[in-house]
């Protein structure tokens, strides 16, 4: 996909400062460029760890990867004068992706994350490098990169090589809405290949910047999925008449919980009234309380809005941490060998977090199952048929639709199984035990996509059971999110493929800043 740089006039400066993970979606999003900041206090920030290195080549001392051999083969020794060929060795070796490619944005977003890790301080690399990354993200020039094939440490080797691999010229891009090979799209943009300086393929290789990039995104799409849950549940609540007094405040101080409190309190908003709450009820034996699905909404998506909070924070000092190695320290002079380069916090954030968004989704497919079901939804046309007699007979409104809501819903739960417990030995036993950061990450992508479809059909279905049991004059900002919603989707009377009214809610769960904040 083609995007324009810079929309919006946005500059993120890469000055050794802490970034939020939203300035990283704004640029891997094309909505904000990068500079690299220039003056002589960065410049000598920077200067310090390569300095280090620069005195550990010259006194012959052993450095990982960069005078050694890599992983098991580190007992390998080298001159430093083959050091640069030992790390484009590296880049090459680890050419072995396979999958379908990380989308532009994810892999943009990874490129980010590695310059907030340089500016740490410790990864030894150039200026001319960080320079160089930031280049091909204000040229949108966009490694194509496999998205199989890291086990989430050492880091995201393989992912990060393509990405070490375009910036010397080899390998695909995504550049001017076509896919090219790299050196066809830097010579185009008018960018030199880079000279690596020894260290500097391992540095692009060795961390979390793939999963952190794709787990930055997944965290702004699941926040929007929760506000759109939200309000398809306040949709279903009008459309069956159900008790507006599960969402009173007191209940909510009662059991504290931030997230619970939100959403409660969302609901509450969308249907508000200057009418009495009685006036919307409906009479009968099963409507003192309302079903799980709707009285414990709150609660339901409570876990993912409070889920949300941690894993935005063990996101965020994971993005703008030296997740490198070996690290050279300005302040002791020395060069350190550890682990920081394992993913274990991604990992263990974004399996939570899958849970929590497939519970969302498993929610709002009960919310359509409710409302389709002339059994339970109180008065509603049995799959919510539009069409007035003599022909309601014939036609069958959502029954298709809450069918593919299971569907979604349940294949989201599938997901679920943590990708952490399937760590394994890799390397010769080097690598005995491995984050899979990245397949979490990209597990919670896929739950993202089958929750914000299970969303989206839940909001369909709430529009037209709104619509259908009428009143929405008396609740003004219900009203309003009904008509925001109308402007993307159209009724359904007569029996209709309703597949790209799917696609068109589900985007603007994601892109359209509908469900970003405060309900209409």
């Amino acid at each position: 996909m083609t995007r324009t740089p810079q929309k919006g006039g946005h500059t993120l400066v890469i000055d050794g400062s802490e970034i939020s993970l939203q300035q990283i979606v704004r640029v891997a999003r094309g909505e904000a460029a990068v500079e690299i900041d220039t003056g002589a206090e960065f410049t000598a920030h920077m200067e310090q760890s390569r300095d280090v290195l620069i005195h550990a080549l010259e006194r012959e001392s052993p450095v990982y990867g960069v005078t050694t051999g890599f992983g098991k083969c580190c007992g390998k020794r080298m001159i430093s004068e083959v050091a640069e060929q030992n790390g484009i060795n590296l880049i090459r070796f680890h050419g072995c992706g396979t999958g379908a490619p990380f989308d532009a944005e994810e892999t943009r977003a990874a490129m980010v994350c590695r310059l907030a890790c340089f500016a740490r301080g410790y990864s030894g690399v150039s200026m001319e490098l960080m320079q160089k990354i930031a280049e091909l993200l204000n040229a949108d020039i966009t490694p194509v990169v496999p998205s199989e094939g890291s086990v989430g440490a050492s880091g995201d080797l393989t992912p990060m090589s393509y990405v070490a691999a375009v910036l010397m010229g080899e390998r695909q891009v995504f550049y001017r809405g076509r896919q090219m090979p790299a050196a066809e799209a830097l010579a185009g943009a008018g960018i030199s290949p880079h000279r690596f300086f020894p260290k500097e393929p391992l540095a692009i290789m060795n961390g979390t910047a793939m999963m952190t990039g794709v787990a930055a995104i997944v965290l702004d799409r699941a926040e929007k999925i929760a506000n759109a849950a939200t309000d398809a549940t306040a949709l279903c609540i009008h459309a069956i008449g159900g008790n507006s007094h599960h969402y009173y405040p007191a209940i909510s101080r009662a059991k504290p919980h931030p997230g619970q409190k939100d959403a409660a309190t969302r609901i509450a908003e969308v249907l508000s009234s200057d009418a009495p709450p009685e006036s919307f009820a409906i009479n009968g034996p099963d409507t003192l309380q309302d079903p799980y699905s709707l009285r414990c909404a709150p609660q339901v998506i409570g876990v993912l809005t409070d889920a949300l909070e941690w894993v935005r924070q063990w996101l965020s000092i994971e993005a703008n941490s030296a997740n490198d190695n070996p690290l050279f320290d300005p302040e002791s002079g020395s060069v350190l060998m550890g682990g920081n380069f394992y993913g274990g916090h991604v990992s263990f954030a974004m399996d939570g977090l899958k849970s929590a968004l497939a519970s969302v989704a498993d929610m709002a497919d009960r919310q359509v199952a409710l409302m389709v079901d002339a059994n339970v939804n109180r008065g509603l046309p049995a799959d919510l048929v539009g069409v007035e007699d003599p022909e309601k007979p014939f036609h069958h409104g959502f029954k298709a639709m809450s069918i593919s809501a299971s569907a979604l819903a349940a294949e989201a739960l599938k997901q679920t199984m943590p990708a952490a417990s399937f760590s394994r030995s890799t390397e010769s036993h080097n690598q005995d035990k491995v984050s899979m950061g990245t397949i979490a990450a990209r597990d919670a992508k896929r739950i993202c996509e089958l929750a914000e479809k299970t969303v989206a059909i839940c909001l369909l279905a709430g529009l037209q059971a709104c619509e259908l049991r009428g009143s929405l004059e008396q609740r003004t900002k219900l009203a309003e999110l009904v008509s925001i919603l109308r402007e993307i989707a159209p009724p359904t009377i007569a029996d209709r493929p309703m597949d790209t009214d799917i696609d068109s809610l589900s985007s603007a769960i994601e892109d359209s800043g509908i469900f970003t904040s405060a309900p209409c």
